[in-house]
């Protein structure tokens, strides 16, 4: 099996995949942390699905779906940001865009059938058809995100703790809110290459959920979280490769088996101690 493995790693696809997801894993899995402490996970599952509908329209007008994705993810975080602690008042309105999202989505690969492959890509996740324009292009966007969310973590996290006493010391939240959901939007497109926007769920909360269960401190947990990531990123390709079944079942098999497993060690502890 070794000899096996080490014959898929000489191929460029194979290695531009463990790449891709890697800028993906580590991402999501830092961004997600804040999610779930934000308490935004629905806002997190709606970008998703709204960035279909960017990458159908732009398989429509010839362009790259990573791209219509990346734009009107980006634009839709920036008017959700806008919103600031009314986010999680509006469930509603956010359903029924990112409905409306999906429709136009449908709509568009409807009309242009020609470019459908890719959008559907999106979709679904094609982690091993990333090319070399594609990685450099999600080295970019992941190091400015991850530059810009070093730049504000503290004020982030205090916000996301304390947001009463954070304004109170003239903090804005509002424009914390914003730069945050920019760097979600830009989380969720890069984590839809890996496993499609169907599952960023997969990517985005699962490691941070699973970490913050197992961990006390922040740090900590955002190292564990990385780390859920990345292993699971990378034990998910080379199953791909050697059994033919998707990476995407792969890595949400892995962390659903590794939740059970959590949750029930943390509950049996917990009702132990008491």
């Amino acid at each position: 099996m070794i000899d096996t493995l080490a014959n898929y790693l000489s191929y460029d696809f194979v290695r531009h995949a463990l790449v891709a997801g890697s800028l993906s894993a580590i991402l999501a899995a830092v961004v997600g942390y804040f999610v779930i402490i934000r308490n935004v996970g629905f806002a997190s599952h709606a970008l998703a699905h709204i960035g279909f509908a960017g990458a159908a329209g732009a398989a429509l007008l010839g362009l790259s779906p990573l791209e219509g994705m990346l734009l009107l993810t980006v634009s839709s975080g920036v008017f959700m940001g806008a919103t600031g602690d009314k986010l999680q008042r509006r469930d509603l309105a956010i359903g029924m865009v990112l409905s409306m999202a999906l429709g136009l989505g449908t709509l568009f690969l409807r009309l242009y059938s020609t470019y459908a492959g890719q959008a559907k890509a999106i979709l679904f996740g094609n982690i091993f058809g990333v090319s070399k324009s594609q990685i450099t292009e999600m080295v970019v966007l992941s190091l400015i995100s991850l530059g810009g969310l070093a730049f504000f973590s503290r004020r982030l996290l205090f916000a996301s703790t304390q947001p009463l006493l954070a304004e109170a010391r003239g903090l804005s939240l509002t424009g914390i809110s914003i730069a945050f959901m920019v760097v979600l939007a830009v989380s969720v497109t890069l984590a839809s290459q890996v496993v499609g926007v169907l599952l960023v769920f997969t990517l985005v909360i699962a490691p941070a959920g699973i970490a913050l269960r197992l961990c006390r401190s922040f740090w900590s947990g955002l190292i564990v979280s990385v780390l859920l990531g990345l292993v699971a990123v990378w034990v998910g390709i080379l199953l791909d490769c050697l059994t033919d079944l998707p990476v995407t079942f792969w890595i949400a098999a892995m962390f659903f088996v590794l939740y059970l497993v959590v949750e029930g060690y943390c509950r049996f502890f917990t009702r132990s101690d008491r």
